[in-house]
């Protein structure tokens, strides 16, 4: 899955495209403690401010799929470049932004570019390391640890930004890295020659569609109710779009995701448990952000701080750990192992007390959280690349960006949901919103749970990829 020969500038590209990881990332949790700045300057509803997140999400994950095929048909470098050009200005957009409608067409925007900027990504690693399977399992080491690190700098920037600059420079932020990344990307990146193919704007619209209806529906279900005309009428929507989607596939001379990509090894039951470990994941992150400044009473910049050693653990043994385990054991136990850990960490956090502190009730669990996420993450993308064709590895990599971005949204929403549903009729709210936190990772162990369970029964051997070294 290389290109012919070795690229002699291939690691200072994986640098470039660990930045682009990390910057991706970034934008998904950098705006979360900055929402109440952002609603007392213009003038948000509680509803309408969880738009600012979905906007961006919503796009991200929508357009992956699309990112993916234009970058298989115009060439990876370029679609990168082109993504990088667009979330620059989009955040130029969104940091100038004085109306909700010019806030929101901005971070939507930064979701467009996000998504031709990941999956191009990911197909530009593929295919610089993809043969050589020591260098492959460290590149993915840094790919990961870079996810890890832009997730939980979001937050700790974020509060550094907003209590101290503006919450504008939030989205400000990525206009000079981006145009860092647009001087360096030429000289650091080899062009890869696209390939002939039909676009399929419709069937992207038909994804984007499915995914805006399903998310919209969850997170307003709490309010307006779950068998009310208008949730059924969203699901409903959603289910017959997604099958619009699949037919058109099935049908299509050239589609924009061929099913038979589907029979690749492991890249059906691979993306799923990715879908599933997004779920599980960004829940354990959203909660116990909030129960560190609410429970604990913690700053934004403190609640950052907080979370630091989770990033460390995570970079570290993405890095060291995660890849000589793989040599010795496989790629399936250690996934495994990975998702069991999240799960039991959530557990924990699900018993979470009143009273709890930092050092006893949070740091021994994120860290077991962290180690899990360090196990499981980079096995789960080997797997649902693992099988494919050079030619296939941008549209395999949008796949598997989008089955996370997905699988964060809906799962994120679906906790909230649960967490909300602990609130009617308790007498006190701080005890209430505690009662909803512990329900909202009580769900999300259950997920990893699942997640665990459909790795160990439809992930075949030990893995496609098992001779991996990293560090």
């Amino acid at each position: 899955m290389s290109l012919p020969n070795p690229d002699p500038t291939r690691w200072k590209a994986l640098a470039l495209l660990c930045a682009a990881q990390f910057i991706v990332i970034l934008d998904t949790s950098i705006i979360g403690v900055a929402l109440p700045a952002i609603q007392a300057d213009l003038g948000f509803t509680d509803d309408g401010l969880s738009w600012i997140f979905n906007a961006y999400v919503i796009a991200f994950g929508g357009l992956l799929l699309l990112g993916g095929k234009l970058a298989d048909v115009f060439g990876a470098r370029r679609v990168f470049l082109a993504g990088f050009g667009l979330l620059s200005a989009a955040s130029l957009v969104a940091g100038l932004a004085d109306s909700q409608s010019m806030l929101l067409a901005g971070r939507a925007l930064q979701g467009v570019g996000a998504a031709l900027i990941a999956p191009a990504a990911l197909s530009i690693l593929m295919r610089l390391f993809g043969a050589r399977p020591a260098e492959l399992g460290r590149a993915f080491g840094f790919w990961g640890a870079s996810a890890a690190a832009g997730g939980t700098a979001g937050v700790f920037l974020g509060g550094v930004i907003t209590e101290w600059m503006s919450w504008t420079w939030t989205f400000l932020v990525n206009v000079p890295l981006g145009l860092a990344v647009l001087a360096i990307g030429p000289a650091v990146l080899r062009a890869i020659p696209g390939t002939r193919g039909k676009i399929g704007l419709m069937d992207s619209a038909l994804v984007t569609g499915a995914i805006v209806a399903a998310v919209y529906a969850i997170v307003t279900g709490e309010q307006v109710g779950w068998l009310v005309p208008q949730t059924l009428s969203l699901l409903g929507g959603a289910v017959g779009l997604l099958a619009l989607f699949l037919t058109i596939q099935a049908m299509s001379r050239s589609p924009l995701l061929p099913l038979r990509l589907f029979r690749a090894p492991g890249v059906a039951a691979g993306n799923l448990v990715m879908a599933l470990l997004g779920a599980a994941w960004i829940p354990l992150w959203f909660f116990l952000n909030l129960y560190l400044q609410s429970a604990l009473n913690l700053s934004a910049f403190g609640s950052g701080l907080a979370l630091l050693p989770m990033t460390l653990v995570i970079m570290v043994f993405m890095v060291k750990l995660t890849g000589p385990l793989i040599v010795r054991f496989g790629v399936k136990p250690v996934m495994v192992t990975g998702l069991l850990a999240m799960s039991g960490a959530l557990g924990l956090l699900a018993t979470i007390p009143a009273d709890g502190t930092y050092l006893a009730s949070v740091l021994p669990a994120s860290l077991i959280a962290a180690l899990g996420m360090s196990l499981a993450y980079i096995p789960v993308t080997m797997i649902s690349m693992g099988g494919v064709a050079p030619e296939g590895t941008g549209l395999a990599s949008g796949l598997i960006n989008t089955t996370y971005q997905v699988g964060s949204a809906l799962g994120l929403a679906v906790m909230v949901s649960i967490a909300a549903s602990q609130l009617a009729g308790a007498p006190h709210e701080a005890v209430d919103a505690l009662s909803g936190y512990r329900a909202a990772f009580f769900g999300a162990a259950i997920v990893g749970l699942l997640a665990s369970a459909i790795a160990l029964v439809f992930v075949r051997g030990n893995g496609r990829v098992t001779k991996v070294a990293i560090g």
